[in-house]
């Protein structure tokens, strides 16, 4: 079980190194070494981010027609718009603590950035009224089901607002953002905290505000733990209640599979089930976990599993389903779920992986671990 000391095993890794992600070399390595390979995916081979899992008779085609033509970007072209890549996290390592006397957990989280992620298009439109407003609109894709949240509530239209009001920002104009959804929500891969990091990134640029601004890490903390990481991306552990930053790990090159179920699991939901009854980490395994400076050296290891699994028990079932499958080495929970996260040898494995696993009416994606986080990608 991924939360205990006696998680699973990588094959092919050593008793201490168990359940770690296996570090790439460029040196010939022996079928006995703790080292994983990762040749370049295949054009074949490497199944595209934005492939759907869904009924192929359920078409809807001005929906296709309108994402074909690029209706929805179309306002988003030329000088004065910006796109920035939000990438999805998995937690390697997630140890929640006792609780505070401000009701938040102690939590020591080490995250790693994938390649899988959102794009936010950003530019500056006339004004609708006095002060600032924010038209914002989401295309969901890749089999990624709609948002169900209102614009106004949703955590980029709340990270804008928050700016300017950390900016004391008082212009009578419109922020656009236009999100392009390939991760999904409520699956503890941070979809939504690096939205919110990446509308940060894309607001400052519009509105002329240095990227090392410390008001922009400030408003990111205020917004929600995970999305400090996600301006600094790569592989890093937070301290305090996840949203500390301690330090940074040398990242892994490892492809996964990513699995998701039908459903979500509310974070605020598995804390409270974690609550009634606390699974604690081995100090040992926290101990490696604050030791490892490389993302190959932490111990996988994710507390709120068996809560996150009394709420969704097709987790379980996931978690299981990868963990025994021959192309997988390690298999965890990510955050509080819905995701699980399967480390494999090969992008085509990943691929393998994934495909089963739609097969089986999963969510699935292959994609890899990377050094990336919410940036920007150039004017359009």
């Amino acid at each position: 079980m991924a939360n205990k000391s006696g998680g699973p095993s990588v094959p092919g890794l050593s008793e201490t190194a168990s359940t770690t992600l296996s570090r790439s070399s460029t040196a010939a390595t022996s079928a006995s070494s703790a080292a994983v390979s990762i040749p370049a995916p295949s054009a074949a081979g490497a199944p595209s981010e934005g492939s759907g899992a869904g009924d192929p008779c359920a078409v809807d085609l001005l929906d296709v027609a309108r994402v074909a033509q690029q209706v929805e970007t179309e306002r988003f072209r030329g000088p004065g718009s910006v796109r920035v890549v939000a990438p999805a996290k998995v937690n390697l390592f997630l140890d929640i603590g006792e609780v505070r006397s401000d009701g938040y957990h102690e939590a020591v989280s080490i995250m790693h950035a994938l390649l899988l992620h959102d794009v936010l298009h950003l530019r500056l439109a006339p004004a609708r009224e006095a002060g600032l407003s924010v038209d914002l609109t989401c295309r969901s894709r890749g089999g990624v089901a709609p948002l169900d949240v209102a614009p106004e509530d949703n955590i980029v239209t709340k990270a804008v607002r928050r700016f300017a009001q950390a900016l004391e920002r008082d212009v009578d104009e419109t922020v656009a953002v236009h999100v392009e959804k390939r991760i999904p929500a409520q699956a503890g891969l941070g979809g939504g905290s690096s939205d919110a990091a990446a509308a940060l990134v894309g607001v400052a640029r519009l509105w002329g505000v240095p990227e090392d601004d410390p008001r922009i890490e400030e408003v990111a903390r205020s917004l929600g733990a995970d999305v400090p990481f996600f301006l600094r991306g790569g592989c890093a552990c937070f301290t305090g209640v996840g949203d500390v930053f301690s330090h940074e790990l040398a990242p892994s090159n490892a492809c996964v599979a990513l699995i998701k179920p039908e459903g979500g699991v509310s974070t605020s939901a598995a804390y409270r089930t974690f609550d009634a009854c606390p699974q604690r980490i081995a100090p040992a395994d926290r101990r490696a976990a604050l030791d490892a400076r490389h993302a190959a050296d932490v111990p996988l290891r994710n507390n709120l599993t068996v809560a996150s699994e009394q709420l969704l028990p097709v987790l379980a079932e996931v978690r299981a389903w990868a963990s025994g499958h021959a192309d997988v080495q390690a298999a965890l929970m990510s955050g509080s779920g819905s995701t699980v996260f399967a480390v494999c040898p090969s992008f085509d494995a990943a691929a393998r992986v994934a495909a089963q696993a739609q097969a089986r009416g999963w969510w699935a994606r292959a994609t890899m671990f990377a050094p990336v986080r919410a940036a920007m990608v150039g004017a359009r």
